[in-house]
């Protein structure tokens, strides 16, 4: 009879379909069992894709029939969610109506300022917005939101965000020694993500942002497994390189489950300062063809320009000190539609997946 422990071998070698790490890593087993004649192993996985299921289904069935003849038994236990996301049914923040998850595939593209200035852009628009900064290993929202000098207020075991721009904000950046470098582990990050949940006072929303870190990997699984994330926004620029990475953040996207409402193109044109003029310098209108391939859409287009860098330097963001500039007037059409596609998910209603039925292989 085969043992346990090579069962569990087996299973670190099953990496989760979109990342780089297996379902033991994660944590996603959650029983072993070896009954008579008959190996049983049930997972639990934060997404409700057929397709991920079944591939989960394969591999672990065809790693363990190399060791074994026994049958095989895989039960996978999907969320109970209150939208089609990626939620595993664990809403640890149940009165923020709506999560939305800005992500790319690599840095440097933009991400954050394009989430700083959405987060404003709708809290002019009258929406409750809070704002997390999730980069663990690169802090940039305190400095952008003009609160790098300031300390959260602790309130026992709780914080208190702290309020900018009429934007309730939080990021690791605040609770650490500035300049401090985070050397953590997968697991630290993913504790540090619940935390910073769960010990946050939000209050009620409309809306929370969250600024990803670049890539895919534990912070955006943490994210996933603790909240129903209504809707992903991936930022990228229209260099080839930039949309080569930009791919793998769209397939997290759809390996997680969660809708897509677009993506932005930062960095699309150049406007010059003296005639308003536009030059497409790295090219424009290249994410198009990927939109139409994730049956999405492009949510808008952003040029580089002066006050961009200089707002997100000074803490004053481009849509604070030049509302109604060109840039300022592209943030408010992109977070317009974001919250018209916010408005549509919950409209769609729901789904209440039941266990899944195990097969026997």
């Amino acid at each position: 009879m085969i043992k346990q422990e090579i069962i569990e071998d087996l299973l670190k070698q099953v990496i989760y379909p979109g990342f780089t790490k297996s379902i033991v890593h994660f944590d996603f087993v959650r029983e072993i069992k070896i009954i008579e004649k008959e190996i049983s192993i049930t997972l639990s996985i934060p997404s409700t894709s057929i397709e991920i299921e079944t591939q989960l289904r394969d591999e672990i069935t065809t790693r363990i029939k190399t060791k074994t003849d026994m049958p095989v038994i895989v039960k996978i236990l999907k969320p109970k969610m209150p939208k089609e996301t990626s939620s595993n049914g664990k809403n640890v923040l149940p009165n923020i109506q709506n999560f939305v998850m800005v992500s790319s595939g690599k840095g440097g593209v933009g991400k954050s300022t394009t989430t700083v200035n959405l987060a404003i852009a709708l809290a002019q628009q009258g929406k409750r917005v809070g704002l997390l900064d999730a980069d663990i290993y690169g802090p940039n929202i305190p400095r952008m939101m003009g609160i790098a000098d300031i300390q959260p207020v602790f309130l026992g075991k709780t914080i208190k965000p702290i309020p900018a721009h009429n934007i309730k904000v939080m990021s690791i950046g605040s609770l650490v020694e500035r300049g401090a470098s985070l050397i953590w582990k997968g697991a630290m990050v993913t504790q540090a993500i619940e935390q910073m949940l769960e010990d946050i006072e939000w209050g009620e929303l409309d809306v929370l942002l969250f600024d990803m870190p670049p890539g895919t990997g534990d912070a955006q699984l943490a994210l996933a497994q603790n909240l129903p994330v209504t809707a992903g926004v991936c930022v990228t620029t229209p260099q080839k390189v930039a949309l080569d990475d930009t791919i793998r953040s769209m397939d997290m996207f759809k390996n997680l489950h969660i809708p897509i409402a677009g993506l932005v193109e930062n960095m699309s044109g150049f406007i010059c300062p003296s005639t308003s003029e536009e030059f497409d310098i790295f090219g424009k209108g290249t994410t198009q063809p990927l939109a139409d391939a994730y049956e999405t859409t492009v949510l808008g287009e952003i040029p580089i320009e002066p006050a961009i860098r200089e707002g997100g330097d000074s803490g004053q963001p481009i849509t604070i000190i030049a509302p109604n500039c060109e840039t300022s007037k592209r943030y408010q059409n992109i977070s317009t539609k974001l919250w018209n596609y916010l408005l549509k998910v919950n409209e769609d209603g729901g789904v209440n997946n039941e266990e899944i039925q195990p097969t026997i292989f």
